[in-house]
């Protein structure tokens, strides 16, 4: 091979060989479905090597996302239906048609100019979409899919003004679950609750954060300083029941200062 030249036939060959007869049993049981859930795990795991700046973690993340994506092809490939190489190709082809203005004479002077044609030529292609929000999966994660939803509806105008209109509009369904927590309703709870997070994704909207993203920050820093505290508490040699809140609160204080030093 070429240096520098990239060449993802050698795992399509791997691939190829797993499924064979006389391969790997696991790789043979497998299909779209049964993948569906480890797909999901390392695009997770690869954003995660993202967020702590880890680049030896990207490589490797980059080559198990790569590895399900040739893997879901060679299923196809069995079935006749297309291949590897097939959605390279196409790939390919939808990049070039939708950067006019890198390899056609449209014009632009801004990346917001570059969004606008990008969602002008997807309207076109995908003629099957006569809905607003049609285009949207089910499937990925509530929060993002809660953001995606508004977006959509507010590029024909069903939207918010003013970002004080929509802290109110926070405060308001914050208000209205307080009221079904007082009614002891479940069902109602769940409902306000669902109000409450789809409201606050859309003023993380309107701030210009995606709300998958912060919440994910979060995560990573509630994981951290909970660490900090377990490792107080096992270096004492002491059970955890014998701590109160007041002593694990301690902890959580320290793990904070700790993050500022």
């Amino acid at each position: 091979m070429t240096k520098g030249a990239m060449d993802v036939k050698p795992l399509e060959k791997v691939m190829k060989r797993l499924r064979e007869p006389g391969g790997c049993p696991w790789d043979q049981a497998q299909d779209h479905k049964t993948l569906r859930n480890d797909f999901l795990e390392e695009v997770y795991e690869f954003l995660e090597t993202v967020d702590d700046n880890d680049v030896d973690g990207m490589r490797e993340e980059l080559g198990d996302v790569l590895l399900q994506v040739v893997f879901h092809a060679r299923l196809e490939e069995e079935q006749g239906h297309f291949t590897m190489q097939d959605v390279v190709d196409d790939i390919v082809q939808k990049l070039i048609h939708r950067h006019p203005h890198v390899y056609g004479t449209v014009e632009v002077d801004n990346a917001e100019q570059v969004l606008a044609n990008w969602d002008k030529i997807k309207a076109a292609e995908k003629t099957e979409r006569k809905k607003v929000l049609d285009g949207i999966t089910k499937g990925q994660p509530a929060l993002m899919r809660a953001y995606k939803l508004q977006k959509k509806t507010a590029k024909v105008g069903f939207d918010w003004d003013n970002i004080e209109d929509v802290k109110g509009k926070v405060r308001e369904e914050i208000t209205e679950l307080a009221e079904a927590v007082e009614e002891k309703d479940k069902e109602h709870m769940e409902g306000e609750l669902g109000d409450v997070l789809f409201a606050l994704v859309n003023y993380a909207r309107h701030l210009g954060i995606e709300p998958e993203v912060a919440l994910n920050k979060a995560n990573n820093k509630f994981e951290k300083r909970f660490n900090f505290v377990e490792k107080g508490v096992t270096s004492t040699g002491r059970p955890w029941a014998t701590f109160s809140l007041s002593d694990l609160d301690k902890l959580w204080n320290d793990a904070k200062k700790q993050e500022k030093k």
